[in-house]
This record gives structure tokens, C-alpha cells and sequence, in this order.
């Protein structure tokens, strides 16, 4: 547990109870399910290897005028690879990353969810004040500790979408260089589609006759939902596949810990999506996805690699999340980060998502702005399945 002291204008905590219920009401924010107490305490509940912390912004009157979520996390630079990996070598030269330990991030969003949710900003506020209220609160927050001050390499906030720069660059006064991570691939979904053949529909010929083959290669899999009866026999099959799919990426921010599906759909019922793929009796891949306002949000799959071409398990769930959401009259379907080709052959297109890192040290904080000028995202052929109107 970090104490910090709080201030004039934040209020600081070590864990989602703390919090008292009087600030959710006065920030009006968990109607996104994001900033939801219910949906950050199953996160933290059920990732003891980070250290959490949240930061509540107060106006002169000491009402709160925005959240944030803190995670300290210890980044394992051996994660990266692929397009990374010359980077990583890069940096380890120019002594931005330490040779052999972690990197100890404190990290100002969420490491598990693609897009802007780690800042929630009350309506009608100055934002560019209050993202400027955030960097000084983040850095009382560690300065305030001997400890934390000495542990933090870097901080980093995350992710914005193009429209938001305008005011979260901001943060470039307080040292910290913005830089284009891996975009989150979304697709709109069309008013006239009525129910997945109206999609399919939609599709270029040889788009449509590719979903179909993918159906007809799917048709031997069995799909279930998961329920809180049958939830705990599944999770172990569910790790593991998981993990397979995790271990291919070119680097991310932490493990997620599949346990937390159990409190998720406790709390969260129907709107959270959670689905098992069969064959031959056999857990062979799963998909999970939270509904929040108007969209369906991809959250993380399981795909077993050597059945999945033969059997299009993953292009299966695609579809799958699009049926979803027809049938749930959703606006937007989020399918994240990775695999941006076989996503926007379905119809997403991408979303730019910016970063913004600082290292503490001054020199080498500087050496980091030439560094990420070169971290660009994976190049991928954008796909355009839809008929032109």
C-alpha cells in the first residue's frame, strides 16, 4: 500500500473501497462500465502482482472533477519482439531501458482494455486544465514516497484517440513524448442490418463467399455460453489457450488473469459476453467482450493454433462478435489490437490510439523523444469488404 498525502485539488487511494460512494454519484461516470467500482474492484482483486492506485481530481469546493486509475507494474523488456524487438536493442544501447532488470512503469489507464479508459472527466470542465492537474497530481503521487520515487523508471498514459490530443497534449509541458501504438480495429455498424445475413449482405462478393467458407469450415464446432455454474471447469482449458494467444504478441502490459471472468459476469450478467468453442468434446478456443453504452467491446480470446485454420475458429468469433451486437441493436463493435488485416476483412477499420511516456531521468527522458520517434505500428493491408453505396 502506497500513503500519499492529498492535496488542493486530488484526493489519493490505494484501493477501489476506500473510495467513498459519494464521489461516484458526483462524478455521474458509471454508466460506463470502465468506471464502474464493480468492474475496477474485479481488476484489482484479481491481479495482486500489480500495485493499483487512484487519483480523484476536486474543484476549490472539494467536489470531484475527474478519476484516474494508477497501476505500477514491472515491464518485462524480454516480452518484446517481432517489429520490437531492433527497437528494444535500441534503447537498451542508449540506456533508456536497464540492461538486465524490469522496467518499472507506472502506467495511467487500463492495461487490459484498448482506448480511453483510465481518464474519466466530469461534464463541462476546462479537460486541458484537468489533464494538467493530472501530471502534477502523478508526480506529487511519487515524488511523496522515498520508495516509489527511487522504483519508477517511467510513467506512461494511456490511450487516445485522435480528437483527444488536442487537449492531452498538454502533457508535452510536463516532458512526456506522444507516440502511436497499435490501433484499436472498430467497425460501425450499419442501421439496416437487421441480423447477420443483412451483413453479409452488405459484402463484396468475395468477402461474402469468404465468411461463408468460414462458416462451413466452423460448422463442426459446438459454442456455449459460460455461466457462473459452469465457469470454474472451464477456466483451466480457458488459461491455456489464453496463454498461447498471449505468448504471440509483440509485447503487452500484463497478464490478464482469467479468474476475473467470474466476478466480471457476477456483476456485470448479461452484458458481459463469455462463450467456449468445441470440438470432439474439447475446449478449443473461447471469446469474452463486455457490452458498454452502445458498443461491444472485444475483450480477450483463447484460439487453439493447430485447429484453428482448419476449423476457423478466430474468423468464427469475428462474426460471432458481429452477430452479437446485430442482434443487440449495438452501434460499434471494439475488437482491439493485433491481428488489424483479418479485422478490417470483416469491416473494421482502424482507430490511431496515442501514448505518452516520460523516463524520470531528464537525459534520458530526452534520448526516449529521438527513441519513439521510431515505434511505429505494424503496417497491415487495410481490407474494404463492404459494397460501395
Amino acid at each position: 500500500m502506497i500513503c500519499c498525502s492529498n492535496t488542493n485539488t486530488a484526493q489519493f487511494f490505494s484501493s477501489i473501497d476506500e473510495i467513498p460512494s459519494q464521489i461516484w454519484e458526483d462524478l455521474s461516470c458509471t454508466k460506463n462500465i470502465y468506471f464502474h467500482p464493480s468492474f475496477l474492484k474485479s481488476i484489482e482483486k484479481n491481479h495482486p502482482e500489480i500495485t493499483f492506485s487512484y487519483i480523484v481530481l476536486v474543484d476549490e469546493t472539494n467536489k470531484p472533477t475527474a478519476f484516474a486509475s494508477l497501476k505500477m507494474i514491472e515491464f518485462e523488456l524480454n516480452s518484446i519482439k517481432n517489429d520490437f524487438e531492433f527497437l528494444k536493442n535500441i534503447g537498451r544501447k542508449l540506456h533508456v531501458f536497464p540492461d538486465k532488470k524490469p522496467l518499472k512503469l507506472l502506467i495511467c489507464g487500463n492495461t487490459f482494455v484498448s482506448g480511453e479508459h483510465g481518464v474519466f472527466i466530469k461534464e463541462n470542465q476546462d479537460k486541458k486544465a484537468i489533464v494538467k492537474e493530472l501530471a502534477e497530481s502523478i508526480n506529487h503521487f511519487v515524488n511523496s514516497d522515498k520508495k516509489l520515487k527511487k522504483q519508477i523508471d517511467a510513467f506512461l498514459i494511456k490511450d487516445f484517440a485522435k480528437e483527444s490530443l488536442f487537449i492531452t497534449d498538454e502533457l508535452k509541458d510536463f516532458k512526456y513524448h506522444p507516440f502511436l501504438v497499435e490501433p484499436n480495429m472498430q467497425l460501425q455498424l450499419q442501421e439496416n442490418w437487421q441480423s447477420i445475413d443483412d451483413y453479409l449482405a452488405s459484402m463484396k462478393t468475395k468477402f461474402r463467399v469468404k465468411a461463408r467458407k468460414a462458416y462451413k469450415q466452423s460448422v463442426n464446432l459446438s459454442i456455449e455460453d459460460v455461466s457462473l455454474k459452469n465457469i470454474d471447469q472451464k477456466l483451466p482449458e480457458m488459461t491455456a489457450l489464453y496463454e498461447k494467444v498471449a505468448s504471440k504478441a509483440d509485447f503487452n502490459l500484463g497478464n490478464f488473469n482469467l479468474e476475473t471472468y467470474k466476478s466480471l459476469k457476477k456483476k456485470l450478467g448479461d452484458n458481459y459476453i463469455l462463450k467456449t468453442y468445441w470440438l470432439d468434446g474439447k475446449i478449443v478456443g473461447f471469446m469474452s467482450g463486455v457490452i458498454n453504452k452502445n458498443s461491444l467491446d472485444a475483450h480477450f480470446v483463447g484460439i487453439d493454433y493447430q485447429l484453428n485454420r482448419e476449423h476457423a475458429i478466430y474468423q468464427r468469433m469475428l462474426y460471432d462478435y458481429i452477430e452479437i451486437a446485430i442482434n443487440k441493436k449495438l452501434k460499434t463493435i471494439n475488437f482491439g489490437r493485433t491481428a488489424s488485416e483479418i479485422k478490417s476483412s470483416v469491416g473494421a477499420v482502424p482507430q490511431d490510439l496515442t501514448m505518452y511516456l516520460r523516463h524520470k531521468k531528464t537525459i534520458t527522458n530526452k534520448i526516449l523523444k529521438l527513441f519513439l520517434q521510431r515505434v511505429q505500428p505494424t503496417p497491415f493491408q487495410q481490407k474494404f469488404p463492404f459494397k460501395t453505396l
